[in-house]
């Protein structure tokens, strides 16, 4: 699926939008207080996906709150003054349901998935965390613990660590360019009151978007959000509006190229060729998704082709790209034996040029937008897809998704637009990741 998708404007707030797509029915009401509620109703579906989006992310934390974003995404299921952690377990355990979090760099979700006639529950728990959690000194003890572990099971694996160490080495010192889940040291050093205020500042009504995907009614759903958050104790002010989505206008500014090795005693050197890409919301990340296609994306791509089927060299190879407000990371990644580390350096980095160089072929380009269209397609099956669209979607643009716009602005990208952009890819500063056990050599 594509990393990124155009939307439809939406309604004013307060305001309903309606739109149909293979039967399923998309609308947006904006609640007292700021609050954003999506619903997409799939006809004939008896489980909904729902989740509370908050438009806060890593980058948000300030000195002396660093880790409090990935710190919230835990302790939120640990308690509020009306139920104990155990409560929150048995509510979705009880029902065959599952609820779970996940944090990026500009936001969190709190999701679950459950029948529809359990959303209304779904709905209550998931509020009562959002807008009420306790964050028990004892508590927050005990998950400073488990989220070390899990920082270093995360640095135990050299991909993962190959990929965070690309995003620092090309986003510098940018609040983007910091770990999601923190660092050792931040986990470690944050007290229980940072963590608190981090909380109180950024969980509020004008940041939230409820979106749910279905079993749905949206006008049910609009009360059970409104009930709900009333409950928690927030302030729905009716004059309140929306928090505005993160501005776009000041670019970061790439720094000169980084080249890091990184030793670590494996089996397999892990290595990326990068540099800055494009934000969520700039105009050619259409053609982005056809270039990343194209280059790394699937077993036909040239990556594929040319590193694993023709040299062997790789089992896995494959480009990346990540929009954020203002800027974005584009990259190519494979493994190889150690002893073939730079004949694979040098062969990325030579793939991005020959791109740059001599563009694409119709015959690829008309490839990747099959491979987009049949992609979205399958990937609107699942209700929790459509619902991380809404969400996610809602808070990059203000706006609800259109399949059919998002299909014809990949089929209008052309030869021309991906070689003028690879191009420019190509002419930034480029960094170099690589993980292996360099030691010695």
């Amino acid at each position: 699926m594509p990393w990124d998708l155009p939307l439809v404007t939406a309604g004013e707030p307060g305001s309903d939008l309606t739109a149909g797509q293979d039967g399923a029915t998309i609308r947006r009401t904006v609640l007292p207080g700021g609050v954003r509620v999506l619903s997409e109703t799939m006809p004939g579906l008896r489980s909904v996906t729902m989740g509370a989006w908050v438009g806060v992310g890593s980058r948000d934390e300030t000195s002396g709150h660093l880790g409090s974003t990935h710190f919230l995404e835990h302790l939120l299921f640990k308690g509020t003054p009306t139920r104990s952690a155990m409560d929150i377990a048995e509510s979705f355990d009880a029902v065959g349901g599952e609820a779970n979090a996940a944090t990026g760099k500009e936001h969190t979700c709190y999701y679950a998935r459950v029948l529809d006639a359990d959303l209304p529950m779904a709905v209550d728990v998931v509020a009562d965390m959002v807008t009420s959690a306790t964050i028990d000194p004892a508590e927050l003890e005990v998950e400073r613990g488990v989220i070390l572990e899990e920082l270093a099971m995360d640095n135990d694996d050299p991909t993962d660590v190959a990929h965070e160490e690309f995003a620092r080495a090309v986003l510098g010192d940018h609040e983007l360019g910091r770990p999601i889940g923190g660092t050792p040291q931040s986990i470690q050093d944050v007290p229980r009151d940072a963590v608190y205020e981090h909380y109180r500042a950024h969980y509020a009504p004008e940041t939230l978007v409820v979106a749910a995907a279905g079993g749905v009614d949206h006008d049910a759903l609009c009360a059970q959000v409104t009930a709900a958050l009333g409950r928690g104790g927030w302030d729905l002010d009716p004059d309140r509006a929306p928090r505005a989505r993160r501005s776009d206008s000041a670019p970061l500014v790439p720094g000169g190229p980084v080249s890091l090795d990184l030793h670590r005693g494996v089996e397999q050197a892990n290595v990326i060729v990068g540099t800055t890409g494009l934000s969520a919301t700039d105009d050619r990340r259409f053609a982005l998704s056809i270039l990343n296609a194209v280059l790394g994306g699937g077993m036909s791509s040239r990556l594929f082709q040319e590193i694993r089927e023709k040299r062997g060299l790789a089992y896995s190879t494959y480009s990346f790209a990540s929009g954020f407000a203002e800027t974005g990371t584009f990259g190519l990644y494979a493994g190889c034996a150690p002893g073939r580390v730079d004949e694979l350096t040098e062969l990325l980095g030579a793939e991005l040029d020959r791109l740059a160089a001599d563009g694409i072929t119709q015959a690829e380009l008309d490839r990747s937008v099959g491979q987009h269209v049949g992609g979205l397609a399958l990937g609107l099956e699942d209700s929790g897809s459509r619902m991380n669209r809404l969400g996610r979607f809602e808070l990059v643009h203000g706006r609800v998704a259109d399949v059919d716009e998002a299909i014809a602005n990949i089929r209008s990208v052309t030869v021309d637009d991906v070689a003028d952009l690879a191009a420019d890819l190509a002419s930034r500063p480029r960094s170099t990741v690589r993980v292996a056990p360099f030691e010695g050599r």
